[in-house]
């Protein structure tokens, strides 16, 4: 069945189910808050404070009902459990027996927001076969199979995707990762990938969160993936319709900016009227002269003007024109026999 055509839940029907089976009002409204079933999730003190009791107790009346859904969880007698874990299940098994709560919960509504995804974190975390890893620092909000993983084991498998990133020095393809981790199902290792905060995915590729290739964060680190994604020179014009055009977040930056970015940052060089490339690609900065007197100082001897453009285009994308004005009109630049030029300094040495 396609995404177009997926069998969606409710999840506020089995949500306002499994509260009807708590038999005390605060108590509902406990879990509710905490969980976030309705609204924003709520702290122990927040809801100490509107229910006149202390944030120990609340913590205390939390686990207690819990507990108790938990264990009817087991006893299958809360309406519709069953038939959810099934769904959640049979999504997990086409994923790698790992799912982020947000992919699962896109799977399974209309549409997915906070309140969503909370209510099917909550209801997974009701369901015996299935195990919920919660947001931390290093992890995003996760579901799995209790039969495949426990919360040590799955995080040391994410742990090990990492470890394989870090080894290949540069963002990669799942398949590339899985090989270095011993992981022979891809689809798993692209699942335990997404749930790990220290990993970031561009462009078919897995890579740190701090490489920029994976994860731009700002205006000068999607023109450098740009470029290395095009692997040549652009105009910045190019540029910037490539960055609006693209899957990054806050795209929508004008030419003047990218142009701004591109003038300030010493990873690209201007080679041609507003060309630009990566220094890294053997680039340097310069004038059209600086090239010029680069390419005799290397040659250590007069050239001929044919041979002077031929090596000036190879790292400048001007009109020959514009090479031959600047070696004609230049007084460093000397003609020492018929359209052979050499450097004056060279040449008042001899």
């Amino acid at each position: 069945m396609t995404d177009n055509h997926k069998q969606t839940i409710s999840t506020k029907d089995l949500v306002n189910g499994v509260l009807r089976s708590i038999d005390r009002e605060r108590e509902r409204e406990i879990i509710s808050r905490r969980f976030g079933l309705f609204e924003r999730k709520e702290t122990l003190e927040q809801i100490g404070e509107l229910l006149g009791i202390t944030r120990e107790r609340v913590r205390q009346l939390e686990k207690a009902v819990m507990a108790k859904l938990k264990a009817a969880g087991k006893e299958h007698t809360i309406t519709g459990i069953d038939e959810f874990q099934l769904k959640v299940l049979a999504l997990l098994e086409k994923s790698g027996q790992v799912m982020r709560i947000s992919d699962l919960t896109a799977k399974l509504v209309k549409e997915s927001d906070r309140v969503e995804q909370s209510r099917i974190a909550f209801l997974c975390s009701l369901c015996p076969d299935l195990l919920v890893i919660n947001d931390d620092d290093n992890f995003y909000a996760s579901i799995t199979s209790s039969n495949a993983f426990n919360e040590k084991s799955l995080k040391s498998s994410v742990g090990e995707i990492v470890e394989a990133i870090k080894k290949l020095d540069m963002p990669k393809p799942i398949e590339d990762v899985a090989k270095q981790a011993s992981v022979d199902n891809v689809k798993q290792a692209e699942t335990l990938a997404s749930i790990s905060k220290q990993l970031a995915f561009l462009h078919g590729r897995w890579g740190l969160i701090k490489w920029p290739l994976v994860n731009p964060k700002n205006i000068r680190d999607k023109i450098y993936v740009v470029l290395k994604q095009h692997d040549k020179p652009m105009h910045f014009n190019e540029i910037a319709n490539s960055i609006q055009k693209s899957d990054f977040k806050r795209k929508d930056v004008t030419t003047q900016a990218i142009h701004n970015e591109l003038i300030k940052d010493k990873r690209f060089v201007l080679i041609g009227r507003g060309i630009y490339a990566l220094k890294e690609w053997g680039y340097e900065k310069g004038t059209v002269a600086d090239i010029i007197g680069q390419v005799l100082r290397e040659a250590n001897q007069p050239l001929h003007r044919d041979e002077i453009v031929k090596r000036v285009l190879k790292s400048r994308l001007v009109k020959e024109t514009t090479i031959l004005l600047n070696l004609q009109g230049k007084p460093q630049f000397k003609r020492v026999a018929k359209a052979t030029y050499a450097l004056e300094d060279n040449v008042a040495a001899e």
